[in-house]
C-alpha cells in the first residue's frame, strides 16, 4: 500500500508540475504574441548629437568630373547637409509616424514594431506592406490615405484596404537581430504570424525592393489565408539571361527589345552600379562602422541611391523634397540601424531579379525609373498567375514615395479580383 500510495502521490507531482509547465507555456505564449502600443520619442541629447556631428563634417575633395559617375557630387550633398545641420526637424518626422496608430509585438525572440490602420470600411481588404533599402515606413506614408480612405482620394468605397506597415527587422523601430536567420524566407513567415495576430484569416502582401523579395517568398510559402500579392520590382529573369548578366557576356539572341532593354538595364547596374550591393552582401559589418559613425557618409551612401532610383534624371530633388530624404536617413541615424539594415544583404545573398516560381495570384506595376522595366514576356514565366500587368509612365524605384496616387490606383486595379 505505501508503494501504490507513492507512485500515486508522484503521479499526481508529476501531474501538477505538467500542468504548472503548461500553464507556464501559456503564459509565455500570451506575453509573446501581446500587442502592445508604440510612439516615437528619441531624446533630445540624441537629436542635438546629430545635428553637431553634421556641423562637424570633414569633408573630402571635389569630385574630378562633371557628372555622378564618381558618386554623389560634393555641391549636391554640401548643400542637403547645410539643411540638415541648420533647418531641418525631425521632430516634424517624428509627429509624421506618431500620427498613425503604432504597435509592437514580439515574433521569435525579435519586436517587431508595425502601423495599423484600419479603414472606416468593414470590408476593407487587409493589406500587409513591405518596404525596401535604402527606404523605410517613411517611404509608405503617403499611400496610407488614399488605400485607407479612397472615396477622399477619387476611388469607391469598395476600394479600401486596413493597411499593415511593419518595419522589418533590423531596420527602422524593430529589433535587431542579435543571431544570423532573419533572411527574407524568416521576415515572410513572420509576416503571416503578424498578420494571423492581427485577427486576419484573408489578406493580400504587396512590396517593393526588398518589400519584393519577401512578398515573392510568402507568395513561394503558401501561408494559408494570404490571396495574393502586388510586387514592383518583380524577380523574372530567365535563367539564360541571368548566366550571360553574371559571366559578362552579350545579351542572348532572340529577345525582343523590351527584354533587350531590360537585358541593358541590368547590365549597368551590374557592371557599374551594383558596388552598394557588393559591399553589404560581402561585408556589411565593416561597411556599418563607417555609416555608424559618419552622419554624412551615411546621407552619401543613401543619396547615391536616390538620385540613381527615383525617376528624376539623376537628381533625387526632382521627386523627393530634401525634407522627406532627411526623414529616412534620420531615422536610420537615430536607430543606429545603418549595420543591422545592411546585414539583410549578407543573410540573403542571392540575386533578387532572377526568375521565380510563383502560383498563387500575382500583380505586376511596370514604373519607367526602376531598376529594369520587368517584360510581359519574363513575368508570365516567373508569376503563373499573372492577375494584373501594367506599364505606368511615371514614377521610380521609390513608386510609393515618389507617386503615391498612382500608386495606391495600381493597387485597387491590381486587388479588385480577390476582393
Amino acid at each position: 500500500m505505501k508503494n501504490q500510495r507513492n507512485i500515486i502521490l508522484g503521479t499526481v507531482i508529476a501531474a501538477v508540475i505538467v500542468l504548472m509547465g503548461l500553464v507556464g507555456s501559456a503564459q509565455t505564449i500570451q506575453q509573446n504574441s501581446e500587442i502592445r502600443p508604440f510612439k516615437i520619442s528619441v531624446p533630445e541629447q540624441a537629436v542635438a548629437e546629430l545635428r553637431a556631428r553634421v556641423l562637424a563634417t570633414r569633408w573630402p575633395a571635389k569630385e574630378t568630373v562633371n557628372d555622378q559617375s564618381q558618386g554623389v557630387r560634393l555641391a549636391q550633398i554640401q548643400k542637403l547637409v547645410s539643411y540638415w545641420g541648420t533647418g531641418y526637424d525631425w521632430r516634424k518626422a517624428e509627429a509624421k509616424l506618431n500620427a498613425y496608430p503604432q504597435f509592437i509585438t514580439t515574433i521569435d525572440g525579435l519586436d517587431i514594431q508595425f502601423m495599423h490602420i484600419r479603414s472606416k470600411n468593414p470590408n476593407a481588404l487587409p493589406l500587409i506592406i513591405t518596404h525596401g533599402w535604402p527606404g523605410s515606413v517613411f517611404e509608405l506614408l503617403k499611400i496610407i490615405g488614399p488605400l485607407t480612405d479612397p472615396v477622399a482620394y477619387g476611388g469607391k468605397a469598395e476600394d479600401a484596404f486596413d493597411v499593415v506597415i511593419p518595419s522589418m527587422p533590423g531596420y527602422g523601430f524593430s529589433g535587431r537581430p542579435e543571431t544570423t536567420g532573419w533572411d527574407a524566407d524568416h521576415i515572410a513567415k513572420a509576416w503571416d504570424v503578424l498578420m494571423k495576430r492581427l485577427g486576419y484569416q484573408k489578406y493580400v502582401s504587396q512590396g517593393g525592393d526588398w518589400g519584393s523579395v519577401v512578398a515573392d517568398k510568402m507568395a513561394q510559402q503558401k501561408p494559408k489565408g494570404l490571396l495574393g500579392i502586388h510586387v514592383n520590382m518583380p524577380a523574372t529573369v530567365p535563367a539564360d539571361v541571368a548566366t550571360a548578366l553574371k559571366n559578362g557576356d552579350p545579351a542572348p539572341k532572340g529577345l525582343s527589345e523590351k527584354e533587350k532593354a531590360a537585358f541593358n538595364s541590368l547590365n549597368k547596374l551590374y557592371t557599374k552600379g551594383g558596388g552598394y550591393a557588393a559591399m553589404m552582401v560581402t561585408r556589411p559589418q565593416t561597411l556599418g562602422y563607417g555609416l555608424t559613425d559618419s552622419p554624412v557618409g551615411l546621407a552619401a551612401f543613401f543619396l547615391d541611391k536616390f538620385n540613381e532610383w527615383t525617376y528624376s534624371g539623376g537628381n533625387a530633388e526632382k521627386s523627393l523634397t530634401a525634407d522627406e530624404m532627411l526623414d529616412d536617413i534620420s531615422l536610420y541615424w537615430l536607430t543606429n540601424t545603418a549595420a543591422s539594415s545592411a546585414q539583410l544583404y549578407w543573410e540573403n545573398n542571392a540575386n533578387n531579379f532572377n526568375a521565380v516560381n510563383i502560383s498563387i495570384p500575382a500583380a505586376i506595376t511596370v514604373f519607367p525609373g526602376e531598376i529594369y522595366q520587368a517584360p510581359r514576356s519574363w513575368a508570365e514565366k516567373s508569376y503563373h498567375k499573372l492577375i494584373y500587368f501594367n506599364e505606368v509612365d511615371k514614377g521610380g524605384h521609390f513608386a510609393q514615395w515618389e507617386e503615391p496616387q498612382l500608386f495606391a490606383e495600381e493597387l485597387r486595379k491590381a486587388f479588385k479580383s480577390l476582393r
